[in-house]
């Protein structure tokens, strides 16, 4: 008979090696790439020295002249708190008990859930790596947002069953009836989002949305990378190291373009490029560059089963994730993913997983990590923007 006690011991034995594998190699190939690492971890904190520059204790001169001095490598310090990641599936009690007498019916249900729940956080993991940690999704405009209608500057950050908050520019603070509303269609040509329940505030310019509860909790990913905002603790400022390149308006995009990129992060950084990732438009763009001056497309195969461009023998790939005529030329060295531990179920005290929610006919489980990401050398990284279809 299938038992509460059987999902336990599923959701810990069997669903949580697979869960935790697609999480960590099966979002994106950029993730595929980026080290997974519990070093410089320190309670509830990142801190990490990091190296720039180079050791200046290095000279020549004559036979009988004085040595170089000494002077060590320079130093400085990253400081991030870990960000907390969830994912909660939920089982209903009449499900389970409908299920208690049928092995497959209950394990199609469990399949389901987690399956639900992969792809659920895999769209939202995709989707931080190339956030500010922020955690805003989009930007309202008043014109054209009416009653459960909110008109937002960009859709490819939302889903339809993303549950969603929307935060007042004018007051900092959340809608009291625009706290935790769920997306119920998305009008991907006009950009609009129609939310449930019931909705009497009116969104204005600049008004922002989030997922829920994750203002300001989210990544630190390349939108902070490439901002002009303090990076891990530390101002910009003096700083020429933590400042990566940013081509702007770029225009139509060629092999000669991105070389350039390429040339300059190798001779300023010493840095290699080894991941190109660009918009759908940007590849499109490229695609129609090699067409016009007849030149072969070369395809190459990625961890984690992805297929890609190649650039020089660099994959070149694009993700929905990334804003319309944009290009980003990585080191996937530079970044690691550090880690207080790898996906964990959440458990209780009694050590149980699976728990009644209160007040509900309900039983639920959280999948949780703490985790953020580190780019150890910003200037050895580039981003094209302005790029033309």
């Amino acid at each position: 008979m299938v038992t509460l006690e059987t999902a336990e011991k599923a959701l810990k034995s069997v669903y949580l090696n697979v869960v935790a594998d697609q999480l960590n190699v099966g979002v994106n190939p950029l993730l595929a790439k980026i080290e997974q690492t519990t070093s410089d971890v320190w309670g509830k904190e990142i801190i990490k020295l990091v190296p720039y520059g180079i050791n200046g204790g290095i000279g020549a001169g004559t036979e009988s002249g004085e040595l170089p001095t000494p002077a060590a490598n320079n130093y400085d310090r990253f400081k991030l708190e870990l960000k907390n990641l969830y994912g909660t599936i939920e089982l209903s009690d009449k499900a389970i008990r409908a299920s208690q007498s049928n092995t497959g019916a209950f394990v199609n249900l469990l399949n389901a859930e987690m399956e639900g729940l992969l792809k659920a956080s895999k769209f939202n993991l995709g989707r931080m790596l190339y956030g500010d940690g922020s955690g805003i999704l989009a930007t309202c405009a008043t014109e054209g947002s009416s009653a459960n209608k909110i008109k937002v500057d960009k859709v490819n950050n939302l889903m339809e069953g993303m549950v969603v908050d929307v935060y007042s520019k004018s007051s900092g603070n959340v809608y009291s009836d625009l706290k935790g509303v769920r997306i119920t269609a998305i009008d991907r040509v006009n950009n609009v989002v129609t939310v449930s329940g019931s909705v009497s505030s009116s969104v204005q310019d600049g008004d922002t949305v989030t997922v829920q509860g994750s203002k300001e909790n989210e990544l630190t990913g390349l939108g902070a990378i490439f901002s002009d905002k303090d990076l891990y603790g530390l101002s910009r400022e003096g700083r020429s190291w933590l400042q990566p390149k940013h081509y702007t308006d770029v225009g139509a995009i060629s092999s000669a373009k991105i070389q350039s990129a390429i040339d300059f992060i190798d001779e300023v950084a010493g840095s290699q490029i080894d991941f190109i990732v660009c918009s759908y438009d940007v590849r499109r763009a490229y695609l129609d560059y090699l067409a016009l001056t007849r030149t072969n497309i070369d395809y190459m195969n990625l961890d984690g089963g992805f297929k890609a461009l190649s650039y020089n023998g660099i994959p070149l790939i694009a993700d929905r994730f990334i804003d319309n005529g944009t290009m980003y030329l990585l080191n996937s060295k530079d970044f690691k993913m550090h880690q207080l531990c790898d996906w964990r179920w959440l458990e209780g005290d009694n050590g149980k997983v699976i728990k009644q929610k209160a007040g509900s006919a309900t039983y639920s489980a959280t999948l949780v990590k703490y985790a953020d990401m580190i780019c150890d050398k910003p200037i050895g990284q580039a981003k094209l923007s302005g790029i033309t279809a």
